[in-house]
């Protein structure tokens, strides 16, 4: 399980127009699932976007976490994650779970971080999605379960 995330000051997610997901000061996490992800995988996951020290305290040190601040997490699903860019110029997706496998560790990642008592929004999985943000920094960290 790969989770890409990005300290923003602001994101949000649209569908078809429409807004479906909105965070202010927070983090973006695009989450791919792989074959073979488990819960473990999860929850590691799951924690580190939580618990990731990516904040500055008073003395101007990443020293805090999205809960600590009591920040915002924007959940967007991403099976582009599980790519294989290594042969040829067009990505292999072999590696990205089922869609349905997939779609519910999606949800239960959501599921788990409001059980934190954080703010979560989300995008919608296997929708055309666009997503726009403010990244603070630029902060992006990559995050593997394996």
């Amino acid at each position: 399980m790969k989770a890409l995330i990005q300290r923003v000051s602001r994101a949000d997610v649209s569908i078809a127009g429409k807004t479906a997901g909105y965070i202010q000061k927070g983090v973006l996490v695009f989450l791919g699932i792989e074959k073979g992800d488990s819960e473990k995988d999860l929850d590691h996951i799951v924690k580190k976007v939580i618990s990731l020290r990516i904040f500055y305290d008073s003395e101007g040190r990443m020293n805090l976490s999205v809960k600590d601040i009591g920040g915002e997490v924007l959940v967007v699903p991403q099976f582009t994650l599980a790519a294989d860019c290594r042969k040829g110029n067009r990505p292999s997706f072999d590696k990205a779970e089922n869609p349905e496998r997939a779609k519910a560790l999606y949800e239960q990642a959501i599921v788990m971080i409001r059980r934190e008592g954080i703010a979560v929004a989300s995008g919608e999985f296997a929708a055309d999605m666009q997503v726009s943000l403010v990244n603070d920094g630029p902060v992006t960290f990559l995050l593997n379960s394996k």
